[in-house]
């Protein structure tokens, strides 16, 4: 096969070649960024009964219509007490916001509009009240039975909410998968550790770890090894059993110590492509192992890393998850931006708004694929189709957020 394919052949092969990672039932105090993959229905109406929507007295309207303005108070009703009746045409109930709305009254006048006197409530002599005012009707939310989500939400406070109204005390949501990150090469030290003028410090897997727990797209292993094929070949191996899928970083270009390649064919992982018309992140390779665990294998410069997770691995993972796919956000560039190379360009972006609503994107584009500085305080990159070299201020660029 033709191994260096468009941004669009990569996303479509990575897209059919991940599985689906399965279900977990968690509690609903758990859910926050996970995606629902069960429906979830009323569990009776909503609201349940007539409910009270205003402090005040509850009143059969006919007695106000013959005549009646001073009604005899025959108890109180409150959020949580059971329902009451009406005993008598003339005859109020007081009422709290949330109570059942007492049967044989259809009206309630809310309590800035009555005085109270020993025993018995007077409505304001210029006050007007309506049939069926201040009560919320039973079922005119949902009916019981209505479907209030379905999978594929990303659940967030407002779903916690209504699965829980819904009497479920857990949902099923995707399984998280374990992702096993793995950064190469002999270059890199520990944060914290002495570092001598010729390394350089990991940072790759701390920020795709970070990445990947923050779209609670999985739990992960992070795994570092340095450039020595045999101890690559069974580290890299060990990891992939024990995870569902892997993310690498480094050793995947054409270098004589960037062994990644040759490692991941001797465990057998399924080539897919390897190298894609795009910068940053022209050498990434894609695979898969004989048992269907995905592997990515990106390159070692932060800014190409950070790029290829954010525009194949994160969108691709959650897509597999279940996540329901949303409308492509679109921005337009706040200046010209030029690029010669017939390749996709994917450039860094500060996200800002005018006062009109219009979003723009300020171009923020890094020194080098090295310079992953240059990406603290960007909101995310556009991607800049290939085929020309210029691109003018207010041009709509898709958005992809880190």
């Amino acid at each position: 096969m033709n191994r260096f394919i468009t941004v669009e052949k990569a996303d479509e092969h990575i897209r059919s070649a991940l599985p689906d990672f399965g279900v977990e039932t968690v509690p609903v105090t758990d859910i926050a960024g996970r995606i629902l993959r069960q429906t979830i229905h009323a569990e009776r109406d909503l609201p349940p009964f007539d409910r009270v929507m205003m402090d005040g007295i509850a009143i059969r309207h006919e007695s106000w219509s013959r005549g009646t303005r001073e009604f005899v108070r025959e108890g109180i009703a409150a959020a949580g007490g059971e329902p009451m009746a009406l005993q008598s045409d003339t005859g109020c109930v007081e009422v709290m916001t949330g109570a059942v709305m007492p049967a044989g009254t259809d009206c309630v006048v809310p309590v800035e509009r009555i005085e109270s006197t020993d025993g018995a409530a007077r409505v304001d002599a210029d006050y007007l009240p309506e049939p069926d005012q201040f009560i919320h009707p039973r079922g005119s939310d949902q009916q019981s039975g209505a479907v209030l989500l379905q999978p594929g939400l990303r659940l967030g406070g407002p779903e916690a909410a209504v699965a829980a109204a819904a009497g479920l005390s857990g949902i099923q949501v995707a399984r998280l998968p374990t992702i096993g990150v793995v950064s190469v090469g002999d270059e890199l030290v520990e944060p914290g550790e002495p570092i001598e003028p010729h390394q350089v410090r990991r940072s790759n897997d701390f920020g795709i770890e970070v990445a990947i727990r923050a779209r609670r797209a999985g739990n992960v292993t992070r795994l570092f090894v340095k450039d020595d094929r045999d101890a690559m070949t069974d580290r890299i191996g060990a990891c992939l059993a024990a995870c569902d899928a892997l993310v690498l970083s480094g050793g995947v270009s054409m270098g004589k110590y960037d062994f990644v390649p040759a490692v991941l064919e001797d465990l057998g992982i399924e080539l897919i492509f390897h190298k894609v018309s795009q910068r940053p992140g022209r050498p990434m390779w894609f695979g898969r192992s004989a048992e269907g665990k995905p592997v990515f294998a990106l390159p070692g410069n932060p800014v190409s890393a950070a790029v290829c997770l954010s525009r194949y691995v994160l969108p691709s993972v959650e897509h597999a998850m279940g996540l329901t796919a949303t409308s492509p956000r679109w921005i337009s560039l706040s200046r010209d931006v030029t690029f010669e190379p017939d390749l996709t360009f994917f450039l860094p972006v500060r996200v800002s708004s005018s006062d009109d609503g219009v979003l723009s994107g300020l171009p923020a584009r890094p020194n080098t694929s090295g310079d992953f500085a240059s990406l603290a305080g960007t909101d995310g990159f556009v991607e800049l189709p290939r085929g020309r070299d210029r691109f003018r201020a207010g041009y709509a660029a898709r958005l992809w957020p880190w």
